[in-house]
């Protein structure tokens, strides 16, 4: 689950991790009232969505209208912010529709020194939490990943025992930090870690930290995600998500009990088991096709689950055909084979549909396919199944 970087920064500041003064602001009204409450001569208004890269992104219908934004007064504040809310941010994590902007942060500006990035995630290898730091930080972090990634460094630690004071002055000397800022470093460091394993987080990234004039760290940025599996012990957290920044056909299998994620291609899948469905959109990749999607129902899925998530398909316009690759194991063919004949009558099919059946009571799914009167192009094999779902999108 993702949140926005206002709510995160409230998570920062009552864990005891320095960040700058901020309000919310939904009109451009409150931008000024915050502007003016903020009492400085500068402040920073920053569009609130779900993605990075929002000081390089640009309004869709205006490409001089940035993201992020510095303003001098409180009628600057109130006029960015009119041109923000309700328009289209197109970012680099975006895509080209953008995300609309339904709130700004105006937050006080500071003296900045230096800028550094600093992130922590899930390191799948030691299967443990590992710390990130680079003196790189700033909008161009992508790229120092990708061309200089000797210039970032690592701390793995405990989830127990968090991170330890000698590994924060190791990371603070590796960014060339001296005097006060090394206390100030380890300081924000490990509060930052304990933060990561106290809420469950998957990434926690702030870019950029900043180095003030007086030495102090300070996040400028907050980027956090949790482990939805996890949510259930953090009732708080769960009452941060906005809907509004998620994909509506993504919600909607979610409430119904299936795995699913958009994707840019022409092909529907419908598969059960995590590892199938990356091998079925492989294939389809592999033979010409786009996967339009990844949607695993499940071993347990019921007819109702299943027919839902027909819809689901069904319902995005992008789709030319829809392959449904099903090896019972748990899942019964004879459940999906029901699940089809009721999709078509509930719903319709107006694209071609190929279908793979294998394992538990898969004569008596085909019995039922082929006794159902639904136009079904069948297929024996993962490889026949993509060649025919790609030629049928074709």
């Amino acid at each position: 689950m993702k949140i926005h970087e206002f709510q995160a920064k409230e998570i920062l500041r009552k864990a005891g991790v320095a960040v700058p003064r901020g309000m919310v602001a939904r009109t451009p009204d409150e931008a000024a009232s915050a502007f003016r409450d903020l009492g400085g001569k500068l402040a920073v208004v920053k569009a609130q969505i779900h993605a990075g890269g929002r000081g390089k992104g640009s309004i869709k219908t205006n490409p001089a209208q940035h993201g992020v934004q510095l303003v001098k007064s409180a009628d600057e504040a109130a006029k960015v912010t009119g041109n923000l809310l309700g328009q289209p941010l197109v970012t680099l994590q975006t895509g080209p529709e953008g995300q609309t902007v339904r709130q700004v942060l105006v937050e006080e500006g500071c003296q900045i020194d230096r800028e550094l990035y600093l992130g922590i995630v899930v390191d799948r290898a030691t299967a443990g939490p590992a710390l990130m730091v680079s003196a790189q930080g700033g909008m161009n972090i992508e790229e120092v990943a990708a061309h200089t990634p000797e210039l970032i460094f690592r701390e793995r630690f405990h989830p127990d025992a968090g991170l330890l004071s000698f590994q924060a002055r190791k990371l603070a000397a590796k960014l060339g930090l001296k005097g006060a800022s090394v206390a100030s470093a380890e300081k924000f460091m490990r509060g930052l870690c304990r933060v990561f394993v106290q809420q469950d987080c998957s990434l926690a990234e702030i870019n950029p930290l900043v180095v003030t004039k007086s030495g102090e760290l300070l996040a400028l940025d907050a980027k956090m995600t949790f482990d939805d599996n996890a949510l259930f012990r953090h009732k708080d957290l769960a009452e941060l998500r906005d809907l509004a920044e998620e994909e509506p056909a993504e919600v909607r299998a979610a409430n119904a009990g299936l795995s699913y994620v958009k994707l840019d291609g022409n092909i529907g899948c419908l598969v059960n088991g995590a590892g199938l469905a990356m091998s079925t959109m492989d294939l389809i990749l592999l033979h010409g096709g786009s996967p339009a999607n990844f949607l695993d129902v499940g071993g347990g899925a019921n007819v109702d689950q299943v027919t839902e998530a027909f819809r689901i398909l069904l319902s995005d316009k992008n789709v030319k055909a829809v392959l449904v690759n099903i090896f019972g194991g748990i899942m019964r063919c004879t459940t999906i084979a029901t699940a089809v004949v009721e999709a078509y009558k509930q719903v319709g099919f107006n694209v071609p549909l190929v279908v793979r059946l294998e394992g538990t009571e898969v004569e008596e799914g085909r019995k039922i396919l082929a006794k159902s009167g639904v136009d079904i192009i069948s297929a024996t094999g993962l490889t026949d199944a993509a060649q025919k779902v790609v030629r049928a999108a074709a």
